[in-house]
């Protein structure tokens, strides 16, 4: 009778804790899928600040897979210095590098994983992907330097340009004096090459300040990005620069609503950084495909790569680190792409050359609507910027 009993007693024991199992089991996927439900990214670490878990959207923003943030500490996740908890909880902001030399901007909150056992036994990051947000704020204060340069130029460079016409006048009366000596004469040729110079940069300024007329109609790209190339091409060959070109385009035309002459000199400009950059020998591969509803071009140089800590500058007037440079061939290129309702940026390592992105909107074949358009400074358009000193 007793074993019996036991018998009995053993079965529903087992009944009982196949039941509780299978009840937890159901728990443990209901945990699961709600995590991986959650719309931002989260990863949870133990006390040593070592990842233990993260969710499918921590995936997707870290590039990452599960297996590869699993055991890593969550400090090397990031560039910056993730927020410590303090009291219950505490936020930042966080920078992230991909793989591709873009940076992404997390907004960062941690709280304590307390259990009522164990008391704080990990901490829970939940991230939030402010990229976008913060490259808005950019292109605002970008276009509001921009119209206030615009602005400044109008009124200061005519002002700048006659006397300088008469300086440089003066300059070449006096250099048709047979009595100077050498070393005078050099330094009116000093004079004369810094008046050009400044010539220079105030018709820059000008062209920059002033705005520009547009003439929009069904365009094909690609030949407008190979009449630049062969120019490149002949000057290389004349100059006796080892640079190599290639092309890389996945279509045979590329119809797009443009400009075609404001196009050429955004290409121009691209091809005048990358040669600028390489100096005697490189290789600039130039690459048009299409992407989602837009084409996008790329001009990818072998140079030093670009500092990464003046991201942010590179579309400004001025920012030019080249010998010679006025430092507005960017921020006119800015302005054209603007007028195109296009987005212009760059991405480097230093060490592994730059390319510069261009992204116009796809125009179909059969399409053709020219739409004349008087555009200036003032024209909406978009802007990105990733890893890059300003080159212009």
């Amino acid at each position: 009778y007793l074993a019996s009993l036991l018998s009995a007693k053993l079965r529903q024991v087992n009944v009982k804790l196949k039941s509780t199992s299978g009840e937890l089991e159901s728990l443990q996927a209901l945990h699961h899928l709600i995590i991986q439900s959650i719309s931002g990214g989260l990863i949870t670490t133990g006390l040593d600040g070592y990842v233990t878990l993260s969710n499918g959207a921590a995936q997707l923003l870290l590039e990452s897979t599960e297996q590869q943030l699993w055991g890593r500490p969550i400090s090397q996740l990031f560039i910056d210095p993730v927020p410590k908890v303090e009291e219950d909880s505490a936020h930042g902001e966080v920078r992230f590098a991909c793989a591709s030399g873009f940076r992404k901007t997390f907004r960062v909150m941690v709280s304590s994983l307390v259990t009522p056992e164990h008391g704080t036994i990990g901490y829970v990051y939940t991230l939030d992907d402010l990229t976008e947000i913060r490259r808005l704020e950019r292109d605002l204060r970008l276009q509001d330097r921009l119209a206030a340069v615009g602005r400044l130029a109008a009124a200061i460079a005519h002002e700048i340009r006659n006397p300088l016409t008469s300086i440089a006048g003066s300059v070449s009366m006096l250099s048709e004096i047979p009595e100077l000596t050498t070393e005078h004469r050099q330094l009116l040729e000093i004079v004369t090459r810094e008046s050009d110079r400044l010539n220079a940069i105030i018709t820059d300024f000008l062209a920059y300040s002033r705005g520009k007329q547009y003439h929009f109609t069904k365009t094909d790209i690609i030949p407008l990005i190979e009449d630049t190339l062969t120019l490149l091409e002949h000057r290389m060959l004349a100059e006796k620069r080892a640079i190599r070109i290639e092309r890389r385009f996945s279509v045979q035309h590329a119809w797009a609503l443009a400009d075609g002459d404001k196009l050429k000199q955004v290409f121009w400009n691209f091809c005048e950084n990358a040669i600028r950059a390489m100096r005697d020998k490189g290789h600039l591969t130039v690459s048009l495909e299409m992407s989602d509803e837009d084409w996008e071009i790329n001009f990818a140089d072998t140079g030093p790569g670009i500092r990464p800590q003046v991201v942010e500058r590179i579309f400004e007037p001025f920012q030019s680190e080249f010998e010679g440079g006025t430092g507005l061939g960017l921020a006119i290129v800015y302005q054209i792409v603007q007028a195109h309702e296009g987005k212009v940026w760059a991405r480097s390592k230093l060490g592994e050359g730059s390319v510069f992105v261009l992204r116009l909107r796809r125009m179909d074949a059969e399409v053709v609507a020219p739409i004349p358009k008087n555009a200036g400074a003032s024209s909406r358009g978009d802007l990105m910027m990733l890893g890059g000193h300003s080159r212009g």
